[in-house]
């Protein structure tokens, strides 16, 4: 039975949990289904659907396919009613989805970025790229109904600004949510990216239909998105997930946060760029030394070069995905997720990663633990926490639209 994130009074109870299940059904839902799992009526299902597609939120879809009899309609968010944006800022690049209101993606860029600008600074130009975004597909901001945004960052969500984000200098306590919201001029929810993540895979990635999930979202920094009993687990203080500041070593080097031997100074897109840096350094036979001078190496190039066959960026890699692996361990034992999904910019280098991670889970986890847990690598890919922005915003909106 469909459990809703919120409580309302019971009509509007009724139309978010009818909505939710009509945007997050595969192909459509028809009437019959709503009434079964929602246990109520024909008639009662009648007068909410009449509501909802009144109200231009939900359409009949093409007739459904059935065995026998007549095909059942099948009920999907009408696309017209509106446009959503989701907007991913990350340490290194800005990614921007434009989508319908059905989730359909209209328009999909990415384009590099640097948080260490100062907020009006990054803010300016991540307005920039929506209103470019825009017109590329010949839309303007008053088009659009909802926007999400994720940021690496630990979000206090009643503020919509970040609380001391390791790798964000100069934007704690910055009024990015307020910010936006005075640029657009339009409804505006700020989360951050590794829960974004999670809600985009459990919304229309690797992780559907899943209650118990962890995504951990490898790039410059790492953190984790936590899906406990199908909602997002934020914490006391919105900072639940920090995977990244798990200590793997005390004498290993020092992480962005101030201690030493983090995951994330071991196994990040920044850790492993400097792990090659000094390989180049001390002369080693690596195919990464021809780059060019060595503080210009990026993870990306380790990643090509590992691909490539080079031994030095494959031994960066393995020994990344080992120390995943160690803190992902100790995730599962605690957390108990039926699923761990490997997202982000450093997931992307696939087996070579991934291989010597299960297999380090496999080893650290109780087999209780290891035998049902899957871990698999992001549906989505790079889209993951853009698309976990779209829905955010979607949510946003549509409690707005079901307040009686």
């Amino acid at each position: 039975m469909y459990t809703p994130p919120f409580r309302y009074n019971t009509r509007s109870f009724h139309k978010r949990i009818s909505l939710d299940l009509v945007r997050f059904t595969p192909g459509g839902i028809s009437r019959a289904e709503l009434a079964r799992q929602m246990s109520l009526t024909r008639a009662a299902i009648t007068t909410i659907v009449n509501d909802l597609v009144d109200h231009g939120l939900v359409r009949e879809a093409e007739d459904g396919r059935s065995m026998v009899g007549r095909r059942p309609v099948l009920l999907e968010m009408n696309p017209s009613r509106g446009y959503l944006v989701g907007v991913d800022i990350g340490a290194t690049h800005l990614g921007l989805l434009i989508t319908d209101f059905a989730s359909h993606v209209i328009c999909d860029l990415e384009q590099p970025f640097d948080i260490s600008l100062p907020p009006p600074v990054g803010l300016d130009q991540v307005d920039l790229c929506l209103r470019n975004a825009l017109g590329e597909v010949k839309l303007t901001l008053e088009d659009v109904v909802g926007i999400g945004v994720g940021v690496p960052g630990p979000v206090v969500m009643e503020e919509g600004a970040v609380t001391h984000p390791p790798i964000m200098p100069g934007w704690d306590q910055y009024p990015i949510q307020n910010r936006l919201e005075e640029l657009w001029h339009r409804p505006v929810t700020l989360n951050n990216d590794a829960e974004l993540g999670a809600l985009g895979e459990w919304a229309h990635g690797a992780g559907r239909d899943q209650r118990h999930m962890a995504y951990i979202k490898v790039g410059t920094g790492i953190g984790a998105g936590l899906l406990m009993d199908g909602k997002i687990y934020r914490g006391a203080a919105g900072t639940a997930g920090e995977i990244g500041h798990i200590t793997i070593c005390d004498d290993g080097p020092l992480c962005t946060c101030g201690n030493y031997g983090c995951l994330e100074a071991l196994a990040g897109g920044k850790a492993i760029a400097h792990q090659a840096q000094e390989a180049a350094r001390a002369g080693k036979r690596t195919q990464l030394a021809a780059i060019g001078s060595a503080i210009s190496i990026t993870a990306k190039d380790v990643a090509s070069a590992a691909r490539r066959g080079d031994l030095v960026a494959q031994q960066i890699v393995v020994n990344a995905g080992s120390h995943l692996g160690i803190a992902i361990a100790s995730l599962v034992n605690l957390f108990n997720p039926g699923m761990v999904v490997i997202g982000g910019g450093v997931a992307q280098i696939g087996d070579l990663l991934l291989q010597p991670l299960r297999q380090v889970v496999q080893q650290r986890s109780l087999p209780s633990v290891a035998r049902v847990v899957r871990i698999n690598t992001a549906v989505l890919g790079r889209r993951s926490t853009s698309m976990g922005a779209v829905v955010q915003a979607h949510n946003l909106v549509l409690d707005q639209l079901t307040q009686d």
